[in-house]
């Protein structure tokens, strides 16, 4: 999956089903030592939490089997994992989705179409605190 074997100092968690657009947010934000794993749905998505240390995971609402509101509820309810920011990305943008994914205990919610440099300001601001 690595390009290059480079040790990561900032790990994202990209659940998304949809080929195209997990491919151009891992290209996009797979820079130095950002890299991204990726999930296509959200049982991988919580087997994934469990193995390893996340700096952030991105979230689809619309996932095969488990909706991505369920996984975030199971996410921020484990002791374990609960504090790992958790953003919303996805294209359901009425007010309640937005709601529904807040009540579930996401940080943050990101409306598709996204701007790269919404999600690259993201991840460079929750980097700082690791680089100082």
């Amino acid at each position: 999956m690595s390009d290059s074997i480079v040790e990561s100092d900032f790990r994202i968690l990209l659940v998304e089903d949809e080929p195209v657009i997990r491919e151009l947010v891992r290209s996009m934000l797979s820079e130095g030592t950002v890299s991204v794993d990726c999930a296509s749905d959200g049982i991988e998505c919580l087997k994934l939490v469990k193995s390893r240390e996340f700096g952030l995971i991105l979230l689809d609402v619309v996932l095969p089997g488990l909706d991505g509101i369920t996984v975030c509820r199971m996410i921020k309810s484990d002791p374990a994992t609960s504090a790992v920011p958790l953003y919303m990305l996805t294209a359901k943008a009425k007010p309640s989705d937005v709601a529904a994914a807040m009540k579930a205990g996401a940080n943050g919610y990101i409306h598709k179409p996204f701007r790269g440099t919404d999600l690259m300001e993201l991840v460079a601001r929750l980097r700082l605190p690791a680089e100082s």
